[in-house]
């Protein structure tokens, strides 16, 4: 993969965990309702946040992130009854502030001392794009955070995926596109990036057009997977 001279990343899932706010919130004193269920309200948030952005994608309907992140946590809250339980700021709050996966500090480090081009391309909002970098101290080993509302639509539209190309000058076979989302990694192999499905959970592969060219569990060995 001698090739790659630029790296980017899926933000959400991929280089943050998404599930931190709600398990954050279920390990503090007096929440021990909300431990009973935080994984379900976790794993509903997250699919009605990719769900409702498709379907945004696909009506024209496109409004930023944060919108879809807040009606996607309403709707995991409804399914438990706790709606009216005040939790709803708690969690939004804590989004903001999400950790990074454990290799990640370690792996862009190499990155960028190995001379690659690193970037994340998410479908946030430039400002919890900013929240999370900062909250988790990854900022200085990043040459850009690109955000879809330079297109206005979400992932997979292939203008999201023409941001590399225009901010950095690149073709796509010199690109390794990294994403915990299946779909996310596939779409971008069908627009011709190389890509590696972070595939935390041992999902099977998504049956659509593209399909990643490399699957790990986490992010430990993509400096080795570009040749540092």
């Amino acid at each position: 993969m001698s090739r790659i001279s630029t790296v980017v990343f899926d933000a959400y899932g991929t280089l943050f965990d998404v599930s931190a706010a709600a398990r954050a919130l279920a390990e503090a004193p007096g929440n021990a309702a909300f431990a009973k269920v935080w994984v379900q309200v976790a794993n509903d948030w997250r699919l009605k946040q990719l769900q409702y952005s498709w379907l945004r994608a696909i009506t024209g309907e496109y409004c930023d992130f944060w919108q879809v992140t807040q009606d996607g946590l309403d709707w995991a809250l409804a399914r438990v009854g706790m709606e009216e339980s005040g939790l709803r700021e708690a969690l939004l709050g804590l989004y903001w502030e999400l950790r990074a996966y454990p290799e990640v500090p370690a792996m862009l480090a190499a990155l960028k001392a190995g001379g690659k081009t690193t970037a994340i391309l998410s479908n946030g909002s430039p400002a919890m794009l900013d929240g999370a970098v900062s909250s988790a101290g990854v900022g200085g080993f990043l040459d850009a955070v690109l955000s879809v509302e330079e297109v206005g639509n979400f992932k997979p539209d292939a203008r999201v995926y023409d941001l590399v190309g225009a901010r950095f000058g690149c073709a796509r076979d010199e690109v390794l596109f990294v994403s915990s989302n299946g779909w996310d990694a596939a779409s971008a192999a069908r627009y011709g990036f190389t890509t590696l499905w972070v595939n935390r959970a041992g999902e099977p592969v998504d049956r659509l057009p593209g399909r990643p060219a490399h699957m790990a569990r986490d992010l430990t060995g993509v400096p080795g997977m570009v040749g540092l």
